[in-house]
């Protein structure tokens, strides 16, 4: 095997490991899940965008796709749950927010 024909082979092996992780994110339902799925596809993109000789691609991929994109997910998730949790809690009378004002009714 010459050394063009394993690039070949690494990049082939990159591109079925992006369709499979792309194909998991858009399968998985849970949103934080679905972010940790989210940085793994940005690692895979960012591998075959190393072996594809784009570095440069390959480090913006790594820092806005597998790290600031995920994050911002997780932390977008965990304020809605915090703020259901409180509207869920505060939802009997006795609560200070816009939905315990009127007592739950519409």
């Amino acid at each position: 095997m010459t050394q063009s024909q394993f690039g070949y082979l690494l990049v082939m092996v990159a591109l079925v490991l992006v369709v499979g992780m792309a194909t998991a994110a858009a399968r998985t339902r849970d949103p934080s899940r679905q972010a940790v799925v989210l940085a793994g596809l940005g690692l895979a993109l960012s591998l075959l965008f190393l072996l594809v000789q784009a570095p440069d691609v390959a480090l913006s991929q790594l820092g806005v796709g597998t790290v600031v994109t995920p994050l911002l997910i997780l932390l977008t998730v965990r304020k809605i749950r915090r703020a259901r949790s409180r509207d869920g809690g505060g939802s009997g009378g006795s609560g200070g927010g816009a939905s315990g004002r009127n007592g739950g009714r519409r």
